[in-house]
């Protein structure tokens, strides 16, 4: 008897955990970076540089009424806020991810016992979006864009495609809980010198852009005790992918498009890829990297496909 009860409570218990899985909603699909949102102090000196110098196109902004975009396609941008009152250093408003369904993916964080919002925004264009923190207390924001997305002229631009965002991260271990756990973001790459970790590629989950941790902090949680606001704008970064890193720094040269601070040439970092660095009037900065590799990475292979044009 004792046995049959113990079977019939093993069932019971197997059939409900069973029905909870099947009632939990799937994840919609994550499918690259959609934008970065930073701060200006200068909007008139942010504007030449997104527009002059990357090639953007400047767009009114859905999301802000205070902010504008700066476009290099359909779906993907640099939002660019006025800088807020007590902001310090601090030029990065928030990062954000492409989704097939904003609602659909608030639900499913909301399921998994992350904190959301009650409900998602609406734009003036059609797109649906919602922020949340992620361990670390960086501002996370998922897009669904528009059903029929506005298209880019955009013939300037020193390339088409955000390839990745970077933010400052102290603690790979705590964040990897968010973004892979619970997200299911994948590893592309690490590196670092000196036998340290100092960069951590997380592709996302349906696509090949990635968020990279910049393992720069130390203990704790925000921005570190006497860190520059030039350090902190060479970690919260973008990256626009191209082609050629040599190729595309011919052409900003050739039409002097360069402004402000920027490297003196193209060079090639650990990860066996070229890049070239520019900064905008606050310092952030803003990465042109080669899609593929020319030489062998340094620290870790490639695990995943690389993003393309």
């Amino acid at each position: 008897m004792q046995i049959r009860l113990a079977l019939v409570a093993f069932v019971s218990s197997s059939l409900v955990a069973a029905a909870a899985a099947q009632s939990a909603p799937a994840r919609p699909r994550i499918t690259g970076i959609s934008h970065l949102a930073v701060y200006t102090s200068d909007a008139a000196a942010t504007e030449h540089f997104y527009t002059a110098s990357v090639g953007a196109v400047k767009e009114s902004d859905p999301e802000n009424p205070q902010g504008v975009r700066y476009a290099l396609s359909a779906t993907q941008f640099i939002e660019v806020l006025p800088l807020p009152a007590g902001a310090g250093i601090n030029r990065l408003d928030h990062a954000a991810f492409n989704t097939e369904s904003a609602e659909g993916l608030r639900k499913y964080l909301t399921a998994k016992g992350w904190k959301t919002p009650a409900h998602v925004d609406r734009g003036k264009d059609g797109s649906r979006w919602f922020d949340v923190l992620d361990p670390e207390g960086n501002t996370i924001q998922f897009v669904q864009p528009p059903a029929n997305p506005k298209p880019v002229a955009a013939p300037n631009a020193i390339g088409h495609h955000i390839i990745h965002v970077g933010l400052l991260v102290h603690d790979r271990a705590t964040e990897d809980k968010f973004y892979r756990d619970l997200l299911g973001f994948r590893p592309y790459w690490w590196g670092g010198r000196d036998g340290k970790t100092e960069w951590v590629s997380q592709q996302v989950p349906d696509a090949h852009d990635w968020i990279e941790y910049m393992v720069s902090g130390g203990p704790g949680t925000g921005i570190p005790a006497g860190m520059s606001q030039q350090t902190l704008g060479v970690l919260d970064h973008f990256s626009i992918g191209v082609p050629s890193v040599p190729d595309a720094y011919k052409v900003l040269v050739a039409a002097d498009r360069l402004m402000g601070r920027h490297d003196q040439a193209p060079k090639i970092g650990l990860d066996g890829k070229y890049q070239f660095n520019m900064y905008d009037p606050d310092g952030t900065r803003v990465e042109v990297m080669q899609f593929h590799a020319t030489e062998k990475p340094c620290c870790s292979p490639f695990t995943a496909e690389d993003p393309a044009e």
